[in-house]
């Protein structure tokens, strides 16, 4: 890493070659915000990679269960509904899923069975999300959507705010090409979820990396610098947030430690590793109720941390109606 003196110089260097209106930051702050609001994909990270999908995890410091629960359940509703169940009937239900996560039928749940049902549990999300999203943008309902009612449901139709939004119209309609794959100008199914999570679309990876080439890549060398990985970031910035992206551009994305991103690197930082997050939620899991730490998880073990891996009410049924029956004795 090189010395903080060079990180100054080089922030001193940004902030006096790049400048922007009052109105091209309002502009570009209205972009993102309703780009994020209605777009299909999961939003963007500040910095332009698609948002992990853990990134609801850990909030400030705070651990959100939400998250646990969906990557079991695989279905934003379905942990919701849960939230709702007694407690008994979240360990039924919990019980059954259990029975088809052991592979192997041994009353156990090693790390490879977890996570293979995680990895399960994300490809459904994503489903469910693209589905959503088609019902919300299919104005005619008609199962499918066209390039038209996407951009009503995304941007509206104010002429200015379309203007204004123009390159990511530009991006999203490239997006929309390459998922419609038999060129009828209709998307449903697979392809609107090739639209929607171009970022686990194996056949859409080299659009995803052509278009942040073509964003970042100013000088056209096939490389993307530390000065344009700032990009229009910059502006405005203080010392300190400088430094924080010279860390993580150092060490978290430049691998090979030669001063810029080649396209391995760009794929890297650009497109989380669902592999990863997996990884990572199967070392939590195990870590929140492997009580023996045998390495493996028992059926009771789950069932006895059962809040852990999907929501109940607080209060068990059983006790709920002992409760009302002895309110109405009282009566």
């Amino acid at each position: 890493m090189r010395p903080p003196t060079c990180c100054c110089f080089v922030f001193l260097c940004l902030l006096s070659v790049v400048e922007f209106s009052s109105r091209s930051r309002a502009a570009s702050a209205h972009i993102h915000t309703q780009h994020a609001k209605n777009a299909g994909s999961r939003e963007r990270t500040e910095d332009g990679a698609f948002s992990p999908r853990d990134s609801s995890h850990y909030v400030g410091g705070e651990h959100h269960q939400e998250f646990d629960h969906e990557a079991i359940l695989g279905s934003v509703k379905e942990a919701e509904e849960f939230d709702k169940l007694p407690i008994e009937e979240s360990k039924r239900r919990l019980r059954i899923l259990l029975n088809k996560m052991d592979l192997n039928g041994d009353q156990f749940i090693e790390r490879n069975e977890l996570k293979a049902w995680i990895l399960r549990s994300f490809k459904m999300l994503s489903d469910e999300e693209s589905k959503d999203r088609l019902e919300d943008a299919d104005a005619d309902g008609d199962g499918k959507v066209t390039w038209e009612e996407i951009v009503q449901d995304t941007y509206g139709s104010d002429p200015e705010d379309l203007a204004l939004e123009d390159k990511l119209i530009e991006n999203d309609k490239a997006t929309f090409n390459v998922a419609d794959l038999n060129g009828d100008g209709y998307l449903e199914g697979e392809e609107f979820k090739a639209y929607t999570h171009p970022e686990e679309t194996p056949r859409m990876l080299d659009l995803i990396l052509k278009q942040a080439f073509v964003d970042y890549d100013k000088d056209k060398d096939a490389f993307i610098s530390f000065q344009e990985f700032l990009g229009d970031r910059a502006d405005g910035q203080d010392k300190e947030w400088l430094l924080v992206e010279k860390e993580k551009f150092d060490h978290v994305y430049d691998t090979n430690n030669d001063g810029k991103l080649d396209i391995t690197e760009v794929h890297a930082w650009l497109v989380p590793s669902n592999e990863d997050i997996a990884t990572d939620e199967v070392d939590h899991l195990f870590a929140a109720s492997d009580d023996d730490h045998d390495d493996r998880l028992s059926f009771d073990e789950i069932l006895e941390h059962h809040d852990v891996f999907v929501g109940s009410e607080a209060t068990d049924y059983g006790d709920h109606l002992q409760d009302i029956e002895r309110f109405q004795d009282e009566l």
